[in-house]
Parts: structure tokens; sequence; C-alpha cells
């Protein structure tokens, strides 16, 4: 029998289970909490790892911080595109996808061949090593190589690679940017296809001589390492960024880098340019360009006012970051001087319009035979929808000899004659032709002249070899062709019979005092005047741009008849949104500066065209920067410079086949294992050179 005693616990407890009860009720009716069922939503919607790469405590806080309006749609950085495509629909909001970003670091060497200020032992965290005297490499600007970031990545996206730098795994990088904040000098930035296209080179970046003095400013040994790997796509790729036209380039590009390069302490340069061309070839013989990646439309139309390597270039670029340009071209194609002024037996037209063609398959628009200030204006122009002009009409003018006698038949300038085969128009000559000047378009001439039948070739230049402008390939290819190179030598009058050219005479010429370019400058010689026969005489003294066409707009002009910019690295005129680069501005140059400016102009346009100031990062690269100067490559001796293959020079009479034939493979290999992949003040001293 229950005791009545055994109730009384059993009913406390229940009485007590009853007021908490009560008072739970009570308390959740006081104190309660609305939790907007859209932050739930969210959270489902997010990834769930909880990995904090979006910089909140967990998936939870970053769901409530989309509902607050805190953090946008695309918080999550390793859920991708399609959860925040997800989110906005949730939000109810409309978002276009941003071009993905990837992790990547500028410091080439960090153990193995950087010079150190001391060996750094019992630590191996980036951040405290860098207390420590700015860290134990001489390079003040370097990876430190402890690989703090490898343990902050919540990705596992990043490992040390076998030069002690950290190695990125684009599959698995989100760009949510820890690394970059992690890491104490700065070497890892976060990096798109569109940030390169439009990234001007600081002065503190890790940027190598050849890269410097690159007009375009492509990554040089960044492709070559590439080639290297045999990766050449992404060689090719690398390329692109900065050059649409490396078919072109590889070809007739005079390749100023070469002269920076730090080999030429101990031997020749490596053959930068050539290595170009062999990956644009494999491009070419594959029948199909890449297609590269191209920001989303903002329907903004830009007038190119030229198709030469400028205009090209900046119609590239456009596209490339969302734009509808199009290109007006005064001549019946596209390509400018490339296709007017540069023989086929150094650039074949068929090469030409492939790497056309491959640029206008991205998206611009073309029309031809439309000259300014004939068929349209900047102000009619502007009245038809384009929101910005870019000029970049070049340099085709010339000037004859001012002396007497240059208006006899057989005289011709060097510029037209050129044009004229482009054309595909007769251009006769002689059996003995005089070719006047001492640049490139002297020696295209006269090898021109040469193919087409001519027995004697001469070149007539005031000044010595040593201050010619033109190439020294250019100058070696012509010596092999027979063509007679007369230094020192400057035409005075031109004599003719019944308006015929039949007699030149000349003086020699003595070098003084240097002028204005450095160049020391002639002095005629008294009574030292010869006469020699002659059929034709090719005026080959310079070219500039013609712009009168431009006074009725308005465009502000130079006292050479150049187009006046603000800055030539912006490309701005004195019209806002009319910008220009190229030969219009600069004067007559190489294409690889064109293009340059053309890209550089397409960065100022998408600024312009963004509704932001068009300027310049500070501490940017300029002619005026110099390198830290090396004078001794420890641990490097020389090795053979690799020769591109030629035609026979009894293979090129007659004709114009393409002289070079371009490299093979294993040769390609072995030249880009030359390359020493410099820095600022570091370079690679493994002097091993194999094919791998």
């Amino acid at each position: 029998m229950i005791s009545a005693t055994m109730y009384i616990p059993a009913l406390f407890l229940l009485g007590l289970g009853f007021t908490s009860a009560v008072i739970l009720a009570i308390a959740s009716r006081l104190f309660y909490v609305w939790e907007d069922p859209k932050i739930e939503e969210v959270m489902d919607s997010l990834l769930g790892a909880n990995c904090g790469g979006c910089g909140y405590a967990g998936c939870a806080a970053a769901a409530a911080a989309v509902v607050a309006g805190k953090a946008g749609p695309d918080v999550c950085v390793a859920g991708g595109s399609d959860i925040a495509l997800d989110v906005a629909r949730i939000m109810g909001i409309e978002i276009s996808l941003k071009e993905p970003e990837i992790s990547c670091s500028y410091c080439r060497y960090a153990t193995a061949d950087a010079d150190r200020k001391f060996i750094y032992e019992g630590m191996d965290d980036c951040i405290a090593a860098s207390y420590y005297a700015g860290g134990p490499k001489e390079c003040n600007i370097g990876c430190l190589g402890f690989g703090s970031c490898v343990k902050a990545c919540p990705f596992g996206a990043i490992k040390m690679g076998e030069y002690g730098l950290p190695v990125f795994d684009s599959n698995k990088c989100t760009g949510c940017g820890i690394c970059v904040e992690i890491c104490p000098k700065h070497v890892i930035r976060l990096t798109s296809a569109t940030e390169r296209i439009q990234h001007l080179y600081r002065e503190d970046e890790c940027t190598s001589p050849c890269q410097r003095e690159c007009p375009a400013g492509i990554d040089i040994r960044e492709y070559i390492s590439q080639i290297k790997k045999g990766n050449y796509k992404q060689a090719l790729r690398t390329i692109k960024e900065r050059n649409p036209l490396p078919l072109t380039c590889g070809r007739v590009c005079p390749h100023p880098c070469e002269d920076m390069c730090r080999r030429t302490i101990v031997g020749e340069p490596v053959n930068i340019n050539h290595l170009k061309r062999f990956v644009a070839d494999i491009e070419l013989k594959s029948g199909e360009p890449e297609m590269p990646y191209i920001a989303p439309a903002t329907g903004k139309k830009v007038a190119i006012i030229g198709g030469g390597p400028a205009g090209l270039s900046a119609a590239y670029y456009l596209v490339r970051l969302g734009h509808s340009p199009t290109i007006f071209e005064a001549m019946p194609k596209l390509g400018g001087m490339l296709r007017y002024g540069i023989p086929e037996y150094r650039l074949p037209k068929a090469t030409l319009d492939w790497e056309i063609n491959s640029i206008l398959k991205v998206g611009v628009d073309v029309k031809t035979d439309k000259r300014m200030g004939r068929d349209f204006t900047i102000s009619s122009l502007k009245e038809d929808g384009f929101e910005a002009v870019f000029l970049g009409t070049g340099a085709w003018d010339s000037r004859n000899l001012g002396i007497e006698g240059d208006d006899l038949k057989g005289v011709i300038p060097g510029t037209h004659f050129l044009i004229d085969r482009g054309l595909d128009k007769e251009t006769p000559i002689g059996d003995k032709v005089v070719v006047v000047g001492g640049g490139n378009t002297a020696l295209d001439a006269a090898r021109t002249c040469w193919r087409l039948g001519a027995k004697e070739v001469t070149v007539i230049y005031r000044r010595s070899r040593k201050e010619m402008p033109a190439n020294d390939i250019e100058v070696e290819e012509g010596e092999k062709e027979g063509v007679i190179f007369q230094f020192l030598s400057n035409p005075t009058k031109l004599m003719g019979e019944n308006g015929v050219l039949k007699q030149l005479e000349y003086t020699e010429m003595e070098l003084g005092e240097p002028d204005e370019s450095g160049r020391r400058r002639p002095v005629p010689k008294k009574g030292s005047e010869k006469i020699m026969d002659v059929d034709n005489v090719i005026v080959a003294a310079g070219q500039f741009p013609e712009t009168d066409f431009l006074q009725e707009d308005g465009v502000k002009l130079t006292d050479w008849k150049t187009i006046e910019v603000l800055n030539e690295i912006t490309g701005e005129t004195n019209i806002p949104g009319v910008f220009a680069g190229g030969d219009v501005v600069t004067g007559a140059s190489i294409a690889v500066a064109a293009i340059g400016a053309g890209r550089r102009a397409a960065r100022s346009i998408n600024i312009y065209l963004n509704g932001e100031e068009v300027g310049l990062p500070d501490n940017i690269i300029t002619p005026a920067c110099q390198l830290p100067v090396i004078k001794e490559l420890r641990s490097v001796s020389d090795s053979p410079r690799t020769m591109m293959p030629e035609l026979e020079v009894d293979q090129r009479k007659l004709n114009f086949k393409e002289v070079e034939l371009g490299l093979t493979e294993e040769q390609a290999r072995y030249e880009a294992d030359r390359c020493l992949m410099c820095g600022l003040i570091c370079y690679r001293k493994d002097d091993t050179i194999s094919v791998n």
C-alpha cells in the first residue's frame, strides 16, 4: 500500500514543471525575437562550409549580412556564380556576374636563387619574419617563402612549390583574398584577364628588364616560362593579354626587349620575339583561334578611326571589356602599314588576314573605304550614338628630298611605292635603283626592288652604319641579297632628260656634333661631289601623319602635325571622349608601340564610359624609370642563341616567299630554357640548358 507521503515529491515536481512552462511561455511572449525567413532561405542556398572565406563568422552570419544589405549576393566566395544567382533570386534583385578572380604571385624566386641577407632559423611564419629587417631576402618586395598563405587558405588551393614560392590551384581557388591579406610583402594579388588587360605596371612591381622595355608591356618571362613547360596555349593567352597580333609581331617586331635581356652580360640575348612567333604559329596551324574571356556587354558604342595596329588593338580590348567598337578604315582592307607598308616576304598577307579575322571574330564591326573628313566627322559619329572615339590613323605621308629634280619621272616616295605593292598595283622599276634613307622603309623598298628584278640596288644614307635606325637583321639580310650600302653620302641634285630621271649627284659627309636625336650630325665634305647613273630613286627619308582632316572637328595638333594628347599613356585629346594613339601621336614608330597605345587607350575609354575620371595610378613605370643595374651574372655562362631558319638566298630571287621559316619545337624549348626568368634584382642562377 502506497503511503501518502510518497505523493508529495511527485506533486512538487509536477507543479515545478508546470510553473516553469508557464514562465517560459510568458517569457517567449515578452522576449520574442522575429527572424526574417529570408535569412534562413539565403543560408540554405549558401554552401554551408562555414569556411570564413567571405569574412563573416559562418554562413548564418553571411546570410544575415545579405538580408541586411551589408553583403551582396556573391558573398559566398566558395560557392561561385550559381549560388550568387540563387541568392539574388531570393532577394529579388538582378546581378551581372563578375569575371572570376584567382590569386597569383608576382615573385619568381624565394629561396633557390634570390640573394639572402642572412639565414633565418627558428621561425616559419612570413609575418613574423617580415618584422625582422624586412625578412631574410635582399629583395624588399619578394616572397619570404615560409608559406603563411598556405596555412591561411581555407580551400587548400595553395602549396609551396620547388622554388619555395606559393603555387595556386586555379580549380580550387575561389578568389576570396585571404592569402592577399595575409601576405606581409604584398606579392600575392587577385587577378583576372580583364584586370591584367588594364593593368599598368608600377615601379615597385617585380617586372623583368625585357618586360619593362616592351612597348606593349607583355609579361615576357611568364610566356617563356610556359613555353619551357610545354604549355603553349597558356603562353599565347599571356601574350594576348597585351598584344592581339603575336603572329605579326613575331615576324616584324624589332624586339627592343632583347636589347635589355640580361643574358647580353655574358653573351647573346634570348630570342624573345621568335619564341612569340613560335606559339602564335601553333595557333595558326590549328586553323581556329581561341576565344578569350569577354565581359558582359555594356551596349556602349566606340568608333575606331583607322584599322592599323593601334586601331585593331584598341578594338580587340574594348570588346573584351564589354563594349561595341566599330572600325572605320579609309583603305579597302584592314591592317594599315602592316598590310600596305611591309612586304610579303616579311609578313605574308594570308597570315595577316588570319590574325585580323581572329580579332574581328571576338565582335568587332568594320566599315572600309570610309575616310574621316569625307564620309564622317567626330560630330556625326556622336550623332550616330558613338559615345567615344579613338583616333589611330597612323603615319602615311612622306617628304621629298627638297632638291633640284625631285619631280622627275622615276623618283618615287618610298611609302607610295610600298603602298602600291600592298594594293597589288604594278610597280615597274629599272635596272639601277637608289634608295635614299636609313630606316626599315628604305630596307623594305631596297629588298623589294631586288625581288622585282633590279640588277643593282644601292641604299644611300647620310650617316654611318652605327647610326642607321633600320633593324640590324634587315641590313644583314639586305647584304645577303646583294644590296649595296653607301654610308656617309647625301643626294644634292637629280638630273634627267625630257623629264625622266637619269643621274643622281651626291656629296660625301662626315659626322660632326650630336643633334637633338643624340646622333652625330652629318656635315658635307667640300669638293666631294660625285655623280652616278640611276633609273629610279626611291625616297624613304621619313613618314608623317596626315592630320588636316581633324581640324574641322577641333582636335588640337602639335607643331609637327601630330595629335596633341594630354598624356601619352591615357591618350586623352583636348576633346572629351576623344582619344588617340600610335603613329598619329608619336610620329612614325614600330608596330608594337602602336599596339601598346591601342590597349592603353581601350583602358582609358573603358574608364571614361564607366563615368569615372580618366587618370593614372601612382608610381607607374615610365620610360624614365631605371632598373637596378646588374653588371655581372654569377653562376651563369654563355650559351648559343637559337637562330631563325631561313630560305636560302637563291630561293628568294624574283619571288616574295616568306624568308623566315619559324623555330622547331626543340629549338623553342631550348631557347626558352636560356631565359633567366629575371625579376627586378634577381635572376635564375642555375645555368643548366636542356630540353625537357
